[in-house]
């Protein structure tokens, strides 16, 4: 089977898109520049779709260089005929593939090769054949040395039989379908671990068909396990699963059939149970790790694409009682113009000093909006800042600060602010979030900024893997300002990476604004690959041409030079022109593709448009203060702060989040809370229930 015919049985796309995209990832293109501009060659997969079949052909290298690990691990053992390698060549399941190889792997010294040591295999094939004949008989004949008397051989027999059952892949594929199908998943209490594992109290005696655990409780069940409160198993009835072993294995009702019998027995609860359960509970883990990634990646793109205020001046502070709060002023383009520390809470209290501060901090730098870290003392913050009279109109926001303190120890915080403190870092962080969220929280590991579900349970790899898919995604679906983007920004826009973006900024710092998109292959090392990869999504604000501010790739250029001419139009004057844009047919331009023609013509009637809503000032209910201030019944205004399998977490104005369970976020039935609320949104919410000694709200959307 090759490469694309894997991939296509696996995935179900076209064969001609899957060839197209191997091809185009092979010559060195990013997953989004096939998704934006070679749309005509995928057949408009989008980079969901795309990053799966780099994915899938990942896989299908490492299983075809699996078989040739097995295939020669088999010859050096001379025992490849060309039967087996026929069925290895022609298994494309890593499963069935390792159980193939199984009975070749080279093992410890088990009972069965102890046994095959002693000379009994001739004894376990004639027991096993159950052919008749008495067992005491048939043993007699290897009674000498350390085998002592026939019961010491039929012994060895038997282990000799539970090695070949459970070698066995006919039958494992067989079990591997009643655990995967029946298997109940129960956990336990370890013995003494009922304070330590308190969090956990809902599992200590818990049990569920494995089919239906949530991938959340499943994560929670693992990690209880992990850290040694509970032990966990996953198996089906062991009836019906010795009735299959032995269905398989016993032939005979005679005293040979009653030796395999027990062989059987032994091979399940000794070989194939503790080896078929490992892989159920494995499998399961991979289940629940993929669907707590996808959660995890929905809140970031959702996070990384949250309303930016745009170029703003803002007066942010990082609240804290008794150290004070660090504010900053941070100009239009992010630059840092003052810094102080305030102590308007306890144990200082210097309320109105506070005040006075900030209203003049207000009018000596021109502020236009204010953003508040929301950890501790952020509530107590933002009433005071909105007690204050300033000489304008400033807006107040307060920002999630998860993750500020991680950038402000960073060494890209260094490198930006290496005169100042990891105080002045985060809170400069804290107002770049509002200026801009998608440039100052890539800065930031995104396991980081409080959005995962169980993150450090799942696996670490196939994590960052897609966090980072996520990231480089949404900066190239914004667009980067080629002349104000910070090197760390630039490195994620497609075809740079790190050394290309520094040599951006020092032929930018060397040289003055890049007035256009070609100018970009002046810099040091910028090739044409690396041009045709990133010129799109490149942006050049009041530069040369006005195209170079828009997603139009200048290789289509050409293509709205003949819009012009054919409509007897100047470029500049089609820009906003739907009327001329409109009245514009496929036809008219045959040597365009359809989705280039679709893709320019949008782009040129809304140019540069940036795919994100607009920030937007939330009011909290004046009358929180503490959980203790919240009552049942209360409706309320909030904002979502993560979204789950289970629900989604929304902040009313306290430390406390409170949770919209997802049997409360519709009046449906809700399998994916994702479907029903997205992280910062804005939701109206009603109080169900209120449980301060744990410190839990239950709310109601309405």
């Amino acid at each position: 089977m090759q490469q694309h015919n894997f991939i296509q049985n696996n995935l179900g796309f076209q064969d001609r898109s899957i060839k197209n995209v191997l091809s185009l990832l092979s010559e060195g293109a990013t997953i989004p520049f096939i998704s934006r501009y070679r749309k005509e060659m995928s057949g408009g997969l989008d980079e969901v779709q795309i990053a799966s079949i780099r994915n899938e052909a990942k896989r299908f290298d490492d299983l075809i260089a699996r078989k040739k690990t097995i295939i020669a691990a088999i010859e050096d053992q001379a025992k490849l005929t060309s039967e087996l390698k026929s069925k290895i060549d022609g298994c494309f399941n890593s499963i069935e593939l390792e159980d193939i190889y199984l009975p070749f792997k080279v093992k410890r010294l088990t009972r069965g090769e102890k046994a095959r040591k002693l000379g009994l295999e001739p004894l376990a094939k004639m027991i096993m054949s159950q052919r008749g004949g008495v067992p005491d008989q048939m043993a007699g004949r290897f009674v000498k040395g350390d085998v002592y008397d026939e019961e010491v051989a039929i012994n060895g027999a038997k282990d000799i039989i539970a090695e070949w059952i459970n070698e066995n892949s006919a039958l494992r594929a067989n079990l591997r379908q009643l655990f995967e199908r029946r298997s109940i998943l129960k956990s336990k209490l370890i013995k003494g671990k009922e304070v330590e594992g308190e969090k956990y109290k809902d599992y200590f005696d818990h049990s569920e068909s494995l089919n239906r655990c949530a991938s959340h409780r499943f994560l929670a069940l693992y990690r209880a396990n992990r850290e040694g409160i509970i032990s966990l198993k996953a198996r089906p009835d062991e009836n019906d699963a010795l009735h299959k072993v032995e269905r398989f294995f016993v032939k005979a009702n005679d005293e040979c059939g009653f030796i395999v019998c027990e062989a059987c027995n032994d091979a399940y609860k000794r070989l194939l149970r503790p080896s078929l359960e490992n892989e159920t509970l494995s499998n399961a883990k991979e289940k629940a790790d993929k669907e707590a990634i996808q959660v995890f990646t929905k809140n970031l793109r959702q996070l990384l694409l949250a309303p930016p205020l745009g170029e703003k001046r803002i007066l942010a502070i990082d609240p804290g009682f008794r150290t004070g709060c660090k504010v900053v002023c941070i100009d239009q383009y992010g630059a840092l113009m003052t810094n102080t520390t305030i102590f308007p809470h306890s144990p200082q209290k210097e309320r109105s000093k506070a005040e006075a501060k900030l209203a003049q901090l207000v009018q000596a730098y021109k502020i236009d909006a204010i953003a508040i870290g929301d950890g501790t003392a952020g509530r107590e913050t933002e009433r005071l800042v909105k007690h204050i009279r300033f000489d304008r109109e400033v807006e107040v926001y307060v920002v999630r600060e998860d993750g500020a303190s991680i950038y402000s120890a960073s060494s890209i915080a260094r490198k930006e602010f290496p005169d100042y403190d990891v105080t002045v870092r985060g809170s400069v962080s804290i107002g770049r979030r509002l200026m801009d969220p998608l440039a100052e929280l890539v800065k930031i590991d995104p396991k980081s900024v409080g959005v995962g579900q169980y993150q450090h349970e799942v696996n670490q790899t196939h994590l960052k893997d897609s966090l980072d898919d996520v990231v480089v995604s949404c900066v190239n679906a914004v667009g980067v300002d080629v002349n104000t983007a910070s090197a760390y920004l630039l490195s994620y826009v497609s075809g740079l990476g790190p050394t290309l973006a520094e040599n951006i900024v020092t032929f930018r710092s060397e040289n003055g604004k890049i007035n256009s998109r070609t100018e970009l292959k002046k810099v040091k090392r910028l090739g044409d690959k690396a041009f045709e990869q990133a010129a799109g999504f490149i942006r050049i604000r009041n530069g040369k041409n006005p195209l170079d501010n828009s997603s139009v790739h200048p290789e289509s250029y050409p293509f709205v030079q003949d819009i012009a001419k054919f409509t007897n139009t100047a470029v500049e004057d089609l820009i906003g022109n739907n009327e001329v844009l409109s009245s514009l047919k496929l036809s008219d331009f045959p040597s365009i593709d359809k989705y280039t023609f679709e893709d320019v013509i949008t782009e040129l009637k809304k140019p540069g448009r940036d795919p994100r809503k607009k920030a937007k000032v939330l009011e909290f209910d004046h009358r929180l203060k503490t959980i203790d201030d919240v009552i049942q019944g209360m409706t309320l205004t909030g904002i979502v702060t993560n979204v789950t399998n289970f629900g989604a977490f929304v902040n009313i104005g306290i430390k406390e989040n409170g949770l919209i369970h997802k049997s409360n976020l519709a009046d449906t039935y809700v399998d994916d809370p994702s479907q029903f609320i997205s992280l910062h949104e804005h939701v109206d919410v009603k109080v169900v229930e209120v449980d301060a000694r744990r410190k839990r709200i239950g709310l109601k959307k309405i």
